[in-house]
């Protein structure tokens, strides 16, 4: 599974799977297993906003930790997604 960053943030691997690759720009956040099943899962937007379609084994605190980081990278994470995927950014 690529990762957009080896190193852990709050604890939890921030990357993507490549069967979903077909999707909008999103990230999957997990500690231990780097699958879609029990991970939170972030859509992110044109300007780093995240939308939250699953908040997997995350709490309130560290969701909001991993989604400021997001805001914060978000540009460095979309390089590394659009590298694999033609899909581009949030959609509707």
């Amino acid at each position: 599974m690529p990762k957009y960053y080896e190193y852990k943030v709050c604890g939890y691997y921030l990357y993507f799977t490549a069967k979903c690759i077909i999707e909008a720009f999103h990230v999957h956040a997990n500690d231990t297993t780097l699958t879609e099943e029990s991970s939170a899962k972030f859509f992110v937007r044109e300007n780093g906003d995240t939308v939250v379609q699953r908040q997997g084994v995350l709490n309130d605190r560290e969701l909001r930790k991993i989604q400021k980081f997001i805001k914060d990278n978000y540009k460095d994470m979309y390089r590394t997604w659009s590298s694999i995927s033609t899909e581009g950014s949030y959609r509707k």
